[in-house]
């Protein structure tokens, strides 16, 4: 685990050396956060083209409206999660369930009896979801490791955040929308990744079937579960960083 969370590391250590940094990052951020958002989309169940996201305003599915709205909010949100984050998950919410969940459910963790809902209960296949009262405990205990004192690396805390908030699916709908976003907050907050280069959403898609068996683990609640999770996420930001220096090479060459 130490090693894939190593290359992880160098991965994204040498995506922020790119000489074309020095003067187009904010092109690269934003073709990063439009490809994290259609990532984070496809893996909640949309069918959505990159290329039609460039041409359209209006793509129809709440899904990729919700992620969009996400990933154009994410850079604004990294100083508050560093000290309020139960504050950002409920404006994550917020961004990516407007279109599909009554007003009054928006920002706030689900009660008992509210089904949990979306096209990725499908694919994760987590079975019954935990009751709200292990949601608000589980929150409370995340919240503290945010905003707390660690030595775990930011791709491990992140890994953590990730894993916990697809697990628990405080909201009901929408969760892996603002999992995956909340992952890619805590690397932008804890230093990782500051100008968010590289989307994790993208490595995930990339990693495919991985994902889900990754996450099962987690969910599983062993020591081997979460080596196998943390080992997932290292792999996802590898590929995301790869991705991204594959966009700076392209505006390298015009």
């Amino acid at each position: 685990m130490t090693d894939a969370v190593a290359d992880a590391r160098t991965a994204v250590d040498r995506l922020l050396g790119h000489r074309i940094l020095r003067r187009r990052s904010a092109e690269v951020s934003t073709e990063s956060a439009l490809r994290g958002a259609r990532a984070t989309a496809v893996l909640e169940g949309a069918d959505v083209d990159l290329e039609v996201l460039r041409t359209t305003d209006d793509p129809g599915d709440p899904i990729v409206h919700g992620a969009l709205r996400v990933s154009a909010e994410l850079g604004s949100l990294a100083e508050t999660w560093r000290h309020a984050p139960r504050q950002v998950l409920a404006r994550l919410h917020v961004l990516a369930a407007a279109d599909a969940v009554d007003a009054a459910d928006l920002g706030r963790p689900r009660p008992d009896g509210r089904p949990v809902t979306g096209p990725a209960e499908d694919v994760l296949k987590q079975g019954e979801p935990p009751s709200a009262a292990e949601v608000a405990a589980r929150l409370d205990a995340l919240s503290g490791l945010l905003t707390g004192t660690t030595k775990a690396p930011a791709l491990v805390v992140a890994a953590i955040v990730h894993g916990e908030l697809l697990t628990l699916r405080p909201f009901g709908w929408g969760d892996g929308i603002v999992a995956r976003a909340a992952q890619r907050l805590t690397l932008i907050a804890r230093g990782l990744d500051p100008k968010s280069l590289a989307a994790p959403e993208v490595g995930h898609l990339e990693l495919g079937g991985d994902y889900a068996d990754a996450l099962r683990a987690y969910a599983a609640g062993t020591p081997e579960g979460m080596t196998t999770w943390i080992r997932h996420c290292s792999a996802a930001v590898v590929a995301a960083a790869r991705d991204s220096q594959a966009i700076c090479e392209a505006l390298m060459r015009g």
